[in-house]
């Protein structure tokens, strides 16, 4: 069945499925409808709407409803000086280090790291890398996994293949040739830098950032590389970007930086827990 379907999704225009898709997720309904479709999204796909911070009625349009916010508190911070916490809700992929320019992409597939990253990939050879994935139910705004300050920033453009395991398992490479933004994460507290790539995938496939909008994916836009003459600041926690719809972040550390806790593929984490350490 998998085969099947990637064999599909070959032929069919994959960005404009997800461009149209998102038009239908961006009707306004009136508030019931809107509450009920809402309910029924969370219904199917496992949503805990007792962490959602608004009302469902609020949720005009499905996708404001995808990126929404949480209550205050649901997801408690790690407060440690040297703790690196998850930037995302979802499940924990394939991890460890990068050797000879490869990381995993599943057991027994490998890609490369320059095709994911451009031509910066090679100071990160001999750090740790991981996946996260996410999941319809999670929360799909991601966070800053400490004190950084961002500097440059990519937007490469690509495909939209599904991110879940027909895709993982049968789309050789598929994470570098989706649709991503690469964010070059540098912390004021320790030397070395980490690569942040949230990754597009098919049904919308939209990745927002919220302090460049050169950055948006999916909108037709070609590739962009940007330098910012004053640096970002990200405080440990905070929001920096969005998925409409999938899917997956994907970053990697320069050596000696980030020491990950690593767990089996597929154990489920939540946003701003311990993943690892900074050595700061």
């Amino acid at each position: 069945m998998q085969k099947l379907l990637i064999a599909l999704l070959t032929v069919l225009p994959k960005n404009l499925m997800s461009r149209v898709a998102g038009l239908f997720a961006s009707i306004p309904l009136p508030g019931p409808l809107a509450a009920l479709q809402n309910r029924i999204f969370a219904l199917i796909f496992g949503v805990n709407l007792d962490e959602v911070k608004d009302p469902l009625s609020s949720f005009k349009r499905l996708n404001q409803f995808f990126i929404r916010q949480l209550k205050d508190g649901v997801r408690p911070l790690d407060d440690t000086q040297d703790g690196f916490a998850s930037p995302c809700d979802g499940a924990w992929g394939m991890c460890g280090t990068v050797e000879s320019d490869t990381i995993l992409q599943v057991k027994g597939r490998p890609y490369s790291l320059s095709d994911l990253l451009g031509e910066d990939a090679s100071r990160f050879e001999g750090g740790t890398f991981a996946t996260l994935y996410l999941s319809p139910k999670d929360y799909h705004r991601f966070h800053s996994p400490c004190d950084a300050v961002v500097r440059r920033s990519r937007y490469i453009p690509g495909a939209l293949w599904p991110v879940n395991a027909a895709g993982v398992n049968e789309v050789d490479a598929l994470f570098a040739k989706n649709e991503r933004v690469v964010s070059f994460f540098e912390m004021p507290s320790a030397a070395g830098e980490i690569a942040m790539v949230p990754v597009g995938a098919t049904m919308v496939g939209k990745i927002k950032i919220n302090y460049d909008d050169k950055l948006t994916s999916n909108e037709g836009r070609p590739g962009c590389d940007t330098s910012y003459d004053e640096p970002i600041p990200l405080d440990k926690g905070a929001e920096w970007g969005h998925f409409k719809f999938g899917s997956t972040i994907v970053f990697a550390a320069t050596p000696g930086l980030v020491d990950l806790d690593v767990q089996p593929a597929g154990t489920p984490v939540k946003l701003g827990v311990r993943i690892g350490s900074v050595n700061v």
